[in-house]
């Protein structure tokens, strides 16, 4: 079995690669934005109140590495929309641990956001569940599992 540090090191390297894609305050900002329903450039840039320049660096980031796409929606001049692709759409579970957790650590006196289901209305849950029993799980009882490469399955 390897030693603690294997498993250390796997995570870090995940860690690692995700944050050089996303672990900037506005990268997250402009996900968040996207999220919210703003896909064009002067919506985002208006919203969160970035320069042009900052805004261009994050959206090329995002779209170089596959978690937005850039949609035309104008022929003359040409203008893009950016959407989610289906990696953009798999941080959603992140961005609300980062929301819910902002509430609860960095932001107690102020307004929370309850984020509702589209269909019934109804607040949803960020949660860990194990896929055998389907019980929820605290960070405490998470460890690392013995770490496999995608190519060995």
């Amino acid at each position: 079995m390897p030693d603690r540090s294997t498993y250390a090191a796997a995570e870090a390297d995940s860690i690692t690669s995700a944050l050089d894609v996303i672990g900037d305050r506005w990268s997250l900002l402009v996900l968040r934005g996207v999220f919210r329903g703003l896909h064009r450039f002067g919506e985002l840039r208006d919203d969160l109140g970035i320069a042009s320049n900052l805004l261009t660096t994050r959206l090329c980031r995002l779209v170089d590495a596959g978690v937005l796409e850039k949609v035309p929606y104008q022929e003359r001049p040409v203008r893009h929309e950016y959407r989610l692709t289906a990696a953009g759409r798999d941080l959603s579970p992140v961005l609300v641990a980062l929301m819910q957790w902002g509430d609860v650590h960095r932001n107690q006196d102020g307004p929370r956001t309850t984020l509702v289901h589209t269909d019934c209305n109804a607040p949803i849950e960020n949660l860990n569940r194990c896929t055998d029993c389907g019980a929820s799980i605290d960070a405490h009882e998470i460890r690392s599992a013995e770490s496999v490469r995608p190519e060995d399955t």
